[in-house]
């Protein structure tokens, strides 16, 4: 590991096809959460430098080729994305583990789903009609509805999937011929960077794609309010995410915004009914609560179990996740990474702190781990944690934590599960275990959450649609509709044999 005094800054900012430094000349550390080290310096971009990189984007849009490129060729360049992610898979999970504190096999694994994001839209695009005839009861008006590019469109990212939000973004936003200028979250900007390069070495037209790092308050400020961004696409919490709606609202910009989810996991008795039934729900929500040390929108932070099976599941549940192997994400055999900062530490320890203040017990976790050669002491690592005996009037139930915190309600009847789920303002995302296939889908059509998993937990399809309910946010990604997020839709009316209409004198 280099010295922080052997770090030199990249010039991390790319604007009109250059890449360069911040315009103050500010630069800020990068540091691997597993041992608060820096391995990187980026340039700490401001306002000037957002109106320069908008600009840029502005002109390509307006002048340069790539909005009035085929659909075909917008595809053909994708998929050249997409196999320059293959060939660098290796380097980039890599890169995301450091940057993200997230083991090296879920690095590899997001690398995979970005390049078949790129896929997916590059054959969503390629295969469409050049536009829906509108029949004008008329063999003299030829009338069809066509899609355009939106624009300029500005993407703000998160730090916990910062190569993933970005590709569900930018993917759909070429294939549909936009410009663009992303703001990674300052804290994880890496892969971002890296994808800017590959982007210009598929062979992307000058200021189509840029990237200004630097913090929210001054970056994503600026690119929500920017007169000449005519889309403002956000994933993050809640809090910034209404700021975003705020600042875009005067100029009456598209808002895509993908914000907080608090996730029932609903398992019913029968669906433990067998010792691999039973093995199977205590597997997935680990899987649920505890990957990437539970920093995912969609994790499933609240397991809500049937009350006839509940201390057997919690006992196995908190003997499985004490054996969580914690370190280094980059380490074999590691199965849980530090979080993402001090700052997000120091939150979760509250959120413990606070549930077993309002009554909650502990069964497992609710601590730093002894530090070890593969878990520097300096690191951002806490253990797993169970939370049994929740409700919900306790804010780790109604708040999300974003860490590897699983807290227990309990839950007699159908109705008073669908009851506890949906008891949430957030509405994102939800999982039902039942062996009983009518109560399954009985359960997931009374869901309010943008996306229901039943018997499983975590899988996302690129053609399927992602988004929530209540304040989780509005739009979609992924899927044909989040094609159409990057899209304007036009009615083009022409009259073949024009005639006067007088309707006024003269």
């Amino acid at each position: 590991m280099a010295d922080s005094t052997e770090l030199r800054a990249r010039d991390t900012i790319h604007a009109g096809g250059a890449w360069r430094a911040a315009v103050s000349g500010a630069t800020r550390e990068i540091l691997d959460p597993a041992d608060a080290l820096p391995f990187a310096v980026v340039a700490e971009g401001d306002e000037k430098d957002v109106d320069l990189a908008v600009a840029a984007a502005r002109q390509a849009f307006d002048e340069g080729p790539w909005p009035r490129t085929s659909a075909a060729e917008r595809a053909a360049l994708l998929r050249r994305v997409a196999e320059l992610l293959v060939r660098d898979r290796e380097e980039l999970g890599l890169l995301e583990s450091r940057d993200a504190g997230k083991t090296l096999e879920e690095g590899r694994v997001d690398i995979d789903c970005v390049a078949d994001a790129f896929r997916y839209f590059a054959g969503l695009v390629a295969a469409e009609a050049p536009g829906r005839v509108v029949d004008a009861g008329s063999p003299d008006v030829h009338s069809v509805v066509v899609h355009e590019p939106v624009g300029v469109c500005a993407m703000i990212t998160p730090w916990n999937y910062p190569l993933l939000q970005a590709s569900w973004k930018i993917a759909p936003a070429l294939a549909a011929g936009n410009t663009f200028v992303v703001k990674p979250s300052e804290i994880t900007p890496m892969t971002t960077v890296a994808l800017i390069e590959l982007l210009v070495e598929a062979g992307l037209p000058t200021g189509v794609a840029n990237v200004v790092t630097g913090p929210g308050h001054t970056v994503g400020a600026r690119l929500a309010e920017h007169p000449d961004v005519d889309l403002v696409s956000f994933t993050g919490g809640l809090a910034s995410g209404t700021k975003v709606a705020q600042a875009a609202a005067p100029g009456v910009k598209k808002v895509a915004l993908e914000l907080g989810g608090k996730n029932p996991n609903v398992v019913f008795a029968d669906a433990c009914a067998t010792a691999e039934g039973f093995d199977t729900a205590v597997d997935q929500a680990l899987n649920a609560a505890f990957i990437h040390s539970g920093q995912v929108c969609s994790a499933g932070a609240r397991l809500i179990v049937e009350e006839s099976v509940r201390d057997r599941f919690v006992a196995e549940l908190a003997r499985r996740a004490e054996r969580i192997r914690l370190g280094r994400g980059t380490e074999e055999g590691v199965e849980c990474g530090p979080l993402v900062s001090e700052q997000q530490r120091a939150k979760v320890e509250a959120y413990v702190e606070s549930a077993l203040a309002e009554g909650a017990v502990l069964r497992c976790g609710g601590k730093r781990p002894e530090p070890s050669a593969e878990r520097p002491e300096a690191g951002y690592f806490y253990e797993p944690t169970v939370l049994d005996r929740c409700h919900r009037e306790m804010r780790v139930v109604r708040e999300e934590v974003f860490g590897p915190v699983l807290t227990v309600e309990t839950f007699r009847t159908e109705d008073e599960a669908v009851a506890l789920a949906n008891d949430t303002e957030y509405g994102l995302a939800g999982a039902v275990w039942t062996a009983d296939a009518g109560r399954a889908r009985r359960v997931a059509g009374r869901l309010r959450h943008g996306t229901v998993w039943i018997n499983d937990f975590h899988p996302y399809l690129p053609q399927a649609e992602w988004g929530g309910f209540g304040k989780s946010g509005v739009g979609r990604e992924l899927g044909p509709a989040g094609l159409a997020e990057y899209r304007e839709t036009k009615h083009v009316y022409q009259n073949l044999a024009p005639k006067p209409v007088r309707w006024f004198a003269g």
